[in-house]
């Protein structure tokens, strides 16, 4: 005869139940040691990523140079950091915020980046910047010119190196109305940075004491300027100050001089100039301009050598200031990722850089402030005449030094909550 077994009574259910959980509890556990027991993958490279716009409208002031200027930085660090290889990647973001993104975050997701730098064009510079703080990266700004990077957009993954619009603006107001220039008049591209730019140098040149006699915008992609450059002269004003950039300045820049403006005894300013916008006017056009920078080629010994080198791999162009900056950031991520050892936490790397001091071969010494603004002298250059120079490149003689803790505007008026330790 057969025994049936009697199912189990419900405190025998109640103590299976309770015995697998039990089981399932200790074998997850297990699971969670053993993986903690395993050492964490090594890593085989510190990788920087330069993004660029590799063949636009910045590929001249940036784009493949900046690519070239990193490896430089690299080379002349050893092409090691923390005991690791550093390797250099490039892309094109095209001028488009979601393809900048999307790279940068594919860089940092799957390809170990540790660094994203350059980033012409500031709506692609505030999104990518987005991007590395949700990733913990670092981003490096060293093209576009947004005051919002160090304000309201701030980040603790984020410092940028390019001067930006406050800088611009306020710079050559205050120098040029110090130095008998009290009245202006704005030639200004109508979008929002000529806007900026326009406001900011006002405000500027009314708190040095000047005054300005007017302003005349210009659509975005124009052509002709005799309109406008009629009202710049009628109004007599000392100044005539482009608040324009790129192909605007050049189309603009050219036709103040077939219309004699500065032979007339106005003094023309361009806001928003780098020296491959004055090789490509030519000194015809440009001589007798001012223009800002925070850096140029022809400074000391530790510009030209730079540059030297810099030619020898870009057919004997000279680098800009923006492709500079590229040459500084790398050296001094470098310097911050082997103090750290190589960690891939990018609020951990971009804190080491605010702590340590800036210096390098090109710009010289510095200091990084709690906004993510890294800060040094700033420069009034007026454009050199033709007779004056001593080649294509030879452009610029410095009209002024301004020291670095008057250049950029003050950390308290920025917004940036990192500067309130927020």
């Amino acid at each position: 005869m057969v025994r049936r077994r009697r199912p189990p009574g419900k405190k025998q259910e109640k103590a299976i139940v309770i015995h697998r959980i039990l089981l399932a509890a200790l074998l997850a556990g297990l699971a969670v040691l053993a993986a903690a027991a395993q050492p964490a993958p090594r890593r085989e490279a510190i990788r920087i990523g330069i993004l660029s716009d590799l063949s636009g409208s910045f590929a001249d002031v940036a784009g493949p140079g900046s690519v070239v200027a990193a490896q430089l930085a690299v080379e002349d660090f050893g092409g090691r950091a923390a005991g690791l290889p550093v390797r250099i990647l490039s892309g094109d973001h095209q001028n488009r915020a979601d393809t900048g993104s999307a790279l940068a975050r594919r860089w940092f997701d799957t390809e170990g980046v540790d660094a994203v730098v350059d980033l012409p064009n500031s709506a692609i510079a505030l999104a990518v910047g987005e991007v590395a703080r949700s990733a913990n990266r670092v981003a490096l700004v060293t093209a576009a010119v947004a005051s919002r990077l160090t304000g309201d957009a701030c980040s603790p993954n984020l410092i940028h190196y390019a001067l930006d619009t406050w800088s611009m603006s306020n710079v050559p107001s205050r120098a040029l109305v110090q130095a008998g220039g009290e009245t202006w008049f704005y030639v200004t591209a109508d979008y929002a940075f000529g806007h900026d730019l326009e406001k900011q140098s006002m405000d500027a040149v009314t708190r040095a004491g000047g005054k300005v006699l007017g302003a005349v915008r210009h659509p975005l992609g124009t052509t002709d300027f005799s309109a406008v450059l009629l009202q710049a002269q009628a109004s007599r004003a000392k100044v005539v100050a482009l608040a324009n950039s790129q192909a605007d300045f050049i189309n603009g820049m050219k036709q103040t001089a077939e219309f004699g403006v500065a032979r007339r005894g106005q003094r023309v300013v361009g806001l928003a100039v780098y020296v491959s916008d004055i090789v490509s006017l030519g000194l015809e056009a440009t001589q007798g301009a001012s223009v800002v920078g925070n850096w140029y080629w022809d400074l000391n010994d530790g510009t030209r050598g730079f540059a030297r080198r810099f030619g020898e791999r870009m057919g004997g162009r000279m680098p800009t200031d923006l492709q500079a900056n590229v040459y500084a950031a790398v050296t001094h991520f470098l310097r911050a990722a082997d103090a750290l050892g190589g960690a891939a936490d990018g609020r951990a790397v971009v804190a080491r850089m605010k702590a340590m001091p800036t210096q390098d071969a090109i710009f010289g010494g510095g200091m990084i402030r709690a906004d993510g603004r890294r800060i040094s002298p700033v420069y009034l250059f007026t454009v050199k005449a033709p007779a004056d120079s001593s080649g294509r490149y030879d452009v610029y003689r410095v009209e002024r030094e301004v020291p670095a803790e008057e250049a950029y505007r003050p950390l308290e008026q920025g917004g940036c909550p990192l500067s309130r330790g927020g």
